[in-house]
C-alpha cells in the first residue's frame, strides 16, 4: 500500500464527510468540530469508521476514535493508523 501523505488523507476524509453527510466542503476544516460544526453524531461516526476502515484497510477500534473530535483528530487518527503495524 503506498503511503498516504497528510494531504491526502485529508482530502479523502473531506470527501467522505461531503458523500456520507452531504455537507458542503468549504465546512470542512481541520479545526472543524464533528458535533458542533458538522452536527455528526455517534451513529454517524459509526458510519464514518466503516468508511475509513474501507480507506486505510486497517481494522479499526472504536477506542482509536474516542478522542476524536474535530476533522484534523480525524486525519492525525488515520495517519497514525497507516504508519502503525
Amino acid at each position: 500500500m503506498t503511503m498516504m501523505t497528510k494531504d491526502t488523507i485529508e482530502a479523502k476524509v473531506r470527501e467522505i464527510l461531503v458523500e456520507l453527510f452531504e455537507l458542503d466542503a468549504s465546512d470542512i476544516t481541520l479545526d472543524a468540530q464533528l458535533y458542533d460544526d458538522l452536527d455528526i453524531d455517534s451513529i454517524d461516526a459509526v458510519d464514518l469508521v466503516v468508511e475509513l476502515k474501507k480507506m486505510t484497510g486497517k481494522k479499526i477500534k472504536p477506542e482509536d476514535f474516542k478522542t476524536v473530535r474535530s476533522v484534523g483528530d480525524i486525519v492525525n487518527a488515520v495517519e497514525e493508523l497507516l504508519t502503525s503495524e
